[in-house]
């Protein structure tokens, strides 16, 4: 059984104030648990990577960015490269999130090139994938998951540089959940599809996310092939988070 990552995606959420009162929380109660049976991993905003950064040194809790380019650098107003989250201590990114493909336009290939990016800089790549509630409604969720694994996973990929996120784009903030069934069979078929891209594929750690929250954790967590969660609004809370961590005992 692979060791389970407990991600935090903050989106755009928190001021410095609220942020590292969040984060120093979280790296005490990380720090004083000897026996964590998961990885926990921040990623704030850009703008709290540092201050995050600097409170939760030496607690043992990972930290990540939301994003990335996939240049090193260059005329890219307001981007950020993964060589300066690697400068700020970020030792993961994620890319290829629902609402970056949503919002911004970003196909598999731009995923891809980020992926890749990340990888160039030393640091592990969260590759999100996941259908909507149409494609779902179609019976084309394992298709999509498909097709974006395809198309998102660069040529380097290995379980020590990737990490896939399924979450139904219907279940993010929605407060709806896929059931165990759903989940099972969609990573199960992730884990399947991996093994076209990438050498040792049974290694590659496969969150699930969209609506975990500690009600649900546990019944997730449970599920073959699911080796953690990747959180949104949950994350925000501290009491919320860690004990979706704890669900992982």
């Amino acid at each position: 059984m692979l060791r389970k990552l407990i991600a935090g995606n903050w989106k755009m959420n928190g001021l410095k104030a609220e942020g590292v009162a969040l984060a120093r929380d979280l790296g005490i109660r990380y720090a004083e648990d000897e026996d964590a049976a998961f990885d926990m991993l921040i990623c704030p905003p850009a703008t709290l990577i540092d201050s995050v950064g600097e409170v939760i040194a030496g607690s043992g809790i990972l930290l990540g960015g939301q994003d990335c380019h996939s240049e090193t650098a260059g005329a890219h107003t307001g981007d950020v490269s993964a060589e300066m989250l690697a400068d700020l201590g970020c030792s993961w990114v994620i890319v290829g999130h629902s609402e970056r493909r949503q919002d911004h336009g970003e196909i598999d290939l731009a995923v891809a090139e980020k992926a890749k990016a990340v990888h160039r800089a030393g640091l592990c790549a969260i590759i999100c994938i996941g259908e909507t509630e149409a494609e779902r409604a179609a019976g084309h969720a394992l298709s999509i998951c498909s097709r974006q694994l395809a198309g998102s996973i660069p040529t380097n990929a290995t379980a020590e540089n990737t990490v896939i996120a399924y979450e139904p784009v219907w279940a993010i903030g929605t407060g709806k959940t896929a059931t165990a069934g759903d989940v099972a069979d969609v990573h199960s078929h992730i884990r399947a599809e991996l093994s076209r891209k990438i050498a040792d594929a049974d290694k590659v750690r496969i969150l699930y996310g969209g609506s975990v929250k500690p009600a649900n954790a546990a019944e997730l967590m449970s599920v073959p092939n699911v080796d953690g969660a990747l959180v949104g609004g949950a994350s925000l809370k501290a009491d919320d988070f860690w004990a979706i961590g704890q669900s992982c005992a």
